[in-house]
């Protein structure tokens, strides 16, 4: 599903890499934990991963798509493969939340109807079915998380990355957070998820890869010998 083979990302010449010869495989439907300091690379590698950044060298293969081989034009339909949620919401302060994740779909020409079927699908999902009409002021900071996060699956992309969803949220709602994102993985969604809670790593029980000055210096799978 997400293939990373020898990536080193250089932002200029004289400073260090961002990535360095960084190698890494996620199954598809697979539930991977990346940790790593802040500057060890994490935000470098999801925004290669989602085609923000071009790497310097070394190959990068999601979903069967060689990045050496993708165009500009092709870089919209990629995306949509690909949810993103991020640590502050981002949501749009004048819009209910079914109008947040509406928006999804209203950018890739999805009709009404279709929309009207989604929404309150993805809505029962995250659990805010009673929510939809509320605005982001209006709702607590796991709500917004939740509604960010139907917003980035209700076009169904097969790979989910979390960018440290629980950041702002306190521990009760960061773990209704990941069980969210755990109950999406068991539908078949790959999940990659960054975080810095300790007690989330340990408790999770998934592979966990743990990223240092631009490479991988440990795989728990790996170890566990799977």
């Amino acid at each position: 599903m997400i293939l990373i083979d020898r990536v080193t990302k250089s932002y200029s010449k004289d400073t260090t890499p961002a990535l360095d010869k960084l190698s890494l495989h996620i199954a598809a439907k697979e539930f991977v934990v990346v940790v790593g300091s802040s500057g060890a690379g994490k935000s470098t590698l999801l925004k290669l991963i989602t085609r923000e950044e071009k790497p310097t060298s070394g190959k990068i293969v999601v979903g069967g798509v060689d990045y050496r081989d993708l165009r500009d034009k092709e870089i919209p339909l990629l995306r949509r493969t690909i949810g993103v949620v991020f640590q502050d919401f981002k949501l749009l302060p004048n819009r209910t939340a079914f109008e947040n994740v509406a928006f999804a779909l209203e950018i890739v020409g999805l009709s009404n109807r279709e929309i009207s079927s989604n929404v309150p699908k993805v809505m029962k999902l995250v659990g805010l079915e009673d929510k939809i009409d509320h605005f982001p002021n209006q709702l607590s900071g796991g709500e917004r998380q939740r509604v960010a996060i139907a917003r980035a699956v209700v076009r169904q992309p097969k790979i989910l990355i979390a960018d440290e969803p629980t950041g702002n949220l306190d521990p009760k709602h960061a773990w209704d957070i990941i069980s969210i994102l755990e109950k999406i993985n068991k539908y078949g969604t790959t999940v990659m998820l960054t975080t810095h809670n300790q007690e989330i790593v340990k408790k999770l029980n998934r592979r966990v890869v743990t990223i240092d000055h631009g490479t991988v210096i440990k795989d728990r799978s790996e170890e566990a010998g799977s």
